[in-house]
């Protein structure tokens, strides 16, 4: 519904969760510059900065988990997840954990990261000719783990209580000084994991590659393969005829497969090997200012956000009063995807359509050569680099047209 002033207004709201440093001061130029001029936007705004974190003793953090929930779809700004000692330096309450880790065990679920791949940007693995598609699940392993340091003398026990009353005990590394860390998931949100996987495979036309170390940890990376295999029999005919494969291979092996394939493909990976494989994967795209990032719950809410950290570099120099050349492509996105699945769950199709026309403007931008910093080495010859302000007003420049 177009509004009479022109913006396009907002039937239902967006969850916004505000975050920090350079991350904030583009979410704002990009509000301000490309969304605000054409949208009426109704967001529930959370401030996830560590300030608002602090204040709150990161209640808010939970509480904006929850209203994703809620309101079916939100978009993230990235956030500081502070040290111990940065805690300390900045007077806060406690070093506080990931808002991510709080985000996601919340709503559960699948990560999926897309490069957004543009002619004239090569890969820096000369091989690879099509998007890789990075899937992590998001739920458990490390990032739900407990961990405790053991010292000489102590002694940990895992005591395992059967349904039929019986009782297992395991003794942890008795009497030694270590370190224990102990990690769960959970069979339901395998196979969320795994059906998703497939899914989203057959609507974007890709293979399928799971990978996990089920040679050593018999029992848990063997769950995931297991539950893999059981699910794809439900996508097997579809899948065969589409033309379509699903691999399992040792993760060492997929990792050296990867390297020599032409890309085109969704590549499954657990919590910690997402974490890092994804960003690997960003990088060689041309590098997180280019890599998109979708939560998908089993509930059906979404959560989007630039796969990119804060930029504290950036933030530092812009508080010396510096021009910086950030790249703010990953905001748009994130902004854009959540527009558009707010669109798809109201039917709205005009702001279905601003959403896909402002990453059309994007991308047109990109094509005529006009790159931030971090893109100017891998455009080649052509490139002209701006700063981050002539970048936005150069894809404005595309909306108004």
């Amino acid at each position: 519904m177009v509004s009479l002033g022109g913006r396009i207004e907002m039937r239902n709201p967006v969850v916004e969760m505000e975050g920090d440093e350079m991350a904030k001061i583009l979410w704002d130029m990009v509000k301000g510059e490309l969304l605000e001029p054409f949208v009426e936007l109704k967001t529930w705004r959370f401030d996830l900065s560590l300030r608002g974190r602090d204040e709150t003793d990161d209640g808010i953090t939970l509480e904006a988990a929850r209203a994703v929930l809620e309101a079916g779809v939100g978009v993230k700004c990235a956030t500081v997840t502070p040290t111990i000692e940065e805690a300390k330096s900045l007077r806060l309450k406690r070093a506080y954990r990931s808002p991510n880790a709080t985000i996601r065990e919340v709503l559960d679920g699948v990560i999926v990261r897309r490069p957004i791949a543009v002619e004239g940007i090569r890969p820096l693995v000369s091989r690879w000719k099509r998007p890789i598609v990075v899937a992590r699940h998001a739920y458990g392993d490390l990032y739900g783990a407990f961990e405790e340091i053991l010292r000489p003398g102590d002694e940990a026990r895992l005591t395992v209580r059967r349904a039929d009353g019986s009782e297992e005990v395991h003794s942890l590394v008795p009497g030694k000084e270590a370190v224990i860390s102990l990690q769960h998931n959970l069979k339901s949100s395998i196979e969320f994991f795994a059906r998703t996987c497939f899914s989203y495979a057959l609507e974007h036309h890709l293979n399928v590659l799971f990978a996990a170390k089920d040679t050593v940890s018999k029992v848990y990376d063997g769950t995931f393969r297991r539950t893999f295999e059981e699910v794809y029999r439900e996508f097997e005919e579809d899948f065969k005829a589409r033309g379509l494969s699903f691999e399992y291979r040792l993760i060492d092996d997929a990792l050296s497969q990867l390297l020599r394939c032409e890309g085109g493909l969704l590549w499954a990976c657990k919590n910690y090997e997402g974490d890092v494989f994804s960003d690997m994967v960003a990088s060689a795209f041309g590098g997180l200012g280019l890599m998109t990032s979708e939560l998908i719950s089993p509930t059906g809410a979404r959560l989007y956000e630039a796969a990119h950290g804060t930029v504290r570099r950036h933030y530092l120099a812009r508080l010396r009063g510096e021009r910086t050349s950030t790249n703010p492509v990953a905001t748009v996105f994130a902004w854009t995807g959540a527009l558009r699945f707010r669109g798809k769950l109201d039917g709205d199709p005009e702001l279905i359509s601003f959403a896909e026309g402002l990453e059309g403007a994007v991308e047109r931008v990109l094509l005529s050569g006009i790159v931030t910093k971090d893109l100017g080495e891998l455009f080649g010859e052509g490139a002209r680099v701006v700063d981050t302000e002539g970048f936005l007003e150069a894809v404005r420049g595309e909306m108004d047209r």
